[in-house]
């Protein structure tokens, strides 16, 4: 089995917590999942991440931010609530979409007016709603017209909102809203939604998808966020990785800073055609449905926890992802390993940081992966150099806790305990953190990893 790398990128990264960003989306349609995988705000730490993007919200008919599910503004309430435990949490509202299949912004971002309608309408809709920010879900190339005006008109919506959240920022005397987008990773559509150079002055942060590269809708199983191209990529797929996408966006001039790399809870599924079970196996469609997620072509991580518990596992070597099998049916999924890979790799390009597509396919209630909860986001967060919480064991009035001292004096990173190889210590600014590896490893203080015996 391959090491559970628990360390890697968290020694090179230590250094960023401070600066970098975690942001993380949550849908409002998850509250309709059965049992134990219902998700509303209520299941969210407070302290997981830097900022929590809350996702959807549309725009009617009269050009104006409007809610899409009955309970939404009650749902407002209680994310917003989260920032009583911890001041430093940052929330933003999605827009986007699509009604009928045509995305909500076709029709506002023609005219001037509608333009300057939809602002006023946000910016009194997020301050009423204790909100920090607006995130434009802008994914899509030209529906109508050309796509030189679609380019054109995101960047003049991008220009006038920022310019008007300035501008309520003086007159209200409040802190001033954040401006993020999640876009395109693919070249082509790329190219025809985006005015990079000139529209990326305007973010706070921008949401690189970099994942939904591959999935069901192709003839071979390919991976949902690849980091590398494989050596079966030809044509087009040669771009379809996290490497070729995020060097594009940094080619076209958007600042490394303001790039966030897209990091999934889920994974794509097909439905094998033949014996051959690996990379570019041929395929018919997706594996059936998820029980709990209950669309097929895709399993949240919770579904795909209980799936490779009797399939059979393999990585990619190529691209630093895994994937499972099991008769006829084949996902493609990121798990801590793969997730540390782009944690390193991102680092390399001093990126923005991460975000999180979504909380909610997470294992949030630990109830699946029996990895405690949040097993991928909280990785995650310790790989990019967050500190978790220290230990709150008062040490005796009398004689030094040996635990909660143990960093005093140590430089940050990782160390074993000689008391109990099961655990091992995180010293960070002299803090004390102690963790636990997964049942049936120890930890090595040669790799820096929990491994077999």
């Amino acid at each position: 089995m391959a090491k559970l790398l628990t360390g890697v990128g968290l020694l090179l990264m230590l250094h960023i917590a401070s600066s970098s960003k975690l942001v993380c989306h949550m849908t409002n349609w998850a509250q309709y999942r059965p049992g134990s995988a219902k998700f509303t705000p209520d299941n969210i730490d407070p302290f997981l991440c830097t900022h929590v993007i809350y996702a959807l919200a549309t725009i009617n008919s009269f050009n104006q931010i409007s809610p899409i599910e009955w309970n939404d503004e009650d749902q407002f309430i209680k994310l917003n609530n989260l920032k009583n435990t911890n001041p430093a949490l940052k929330t933003l509202l999605s827009v986007g979409g699509t009604v009928n299949g045509i995305s909500p912004f076709i029709a506002m971002v023609g005219k001037p007016e509608s333009r300057a309608t939809f602002i006023v309408s946000v910016i009194n809709y997020l301050r009423n709603h204790n909100f920090d920010g607006l995130n434009l879900a802008w994914e899509y190339p030209a529906h109508n017209g050309s796509p030189q005006e679609d380019r054109g008109r995101f960047t003049l919506l991008a220009k006038e909102l920022f310019t008007a959240f300035e501008a309520n920022a003086i007159t209200s005397g409040k802190p001033q809203l954040l401006l993020s987008a999640n876009v395109a990773s693919i070249k082509s559509t790329v190219d025809r939604a985006y005015e990079v150079n000139k529209t990326a002055q305007y973010f706070d942060f921008i949401n690189v998808m970099s994942y939904d590269f591959h999935g069901h809708w192709e003839a071979a199983t390919g991976h949902n966020s690849p980091l590398y191209p494989s050596s079966i990529d030809s044509g087009s797929h040669v771009h379809h990785n996290i490497n070729s996408s995020v060097s594009y966006w940094l080619e076209l001039g958007a600042p490394a800073e303001k790039l966030l790399l897209g990091f999934p809870t889920y994974g794509r599924t097909y439905r094998l055609r033949t014996g051959a079970n690996g990379l570019g196996a041929p395929s018919n469609g997706p594996a059936d449905a998820g029980p709990y997620t209950r669309t097929a072509g895709f399993w949240a991580f919770y579904e795909v926890c209980t799936f490779v518990s009797s399939a059979s596992v393999g990585w990619i070597e190529q691209q630093k992802v895994p994937y499972a099998t099991y008769g006829s049916a084949w996902v493609g999924y990121d798990n801590q390993q793969s997730f540390s890979s782009k944690v390193q790799w991102m680092t390399g390009l001093n990126l923005g940081g991460a975000h999180v597509w979504t909380l909610d396919m997470d294992d949030f209630s630990g109830s699946f992966c029996s990895s405690g909860s949040y097993p991928l986001i909280n990785h995650l967060r310790m790989s990019m150099g967050f500190p978790p919480k220290p230990i709150t064991t008062p040490a005796p009035t009398t004689t030094m806790d040996p635990i909660a001292h143990f960093c005093k004096g140590r430089p940050n990173g990782l160390y074993e305990n000689p008391s109990d190889k099961t655990t091992y210590f995180q010293c960070f600014q002299g803090n004390t953190y102690l963790h636990r590896c997964q049942p049936g490893l120890i930890y090595w203080d040669s790799c820096k990893c929990c491994n077999w015996p």
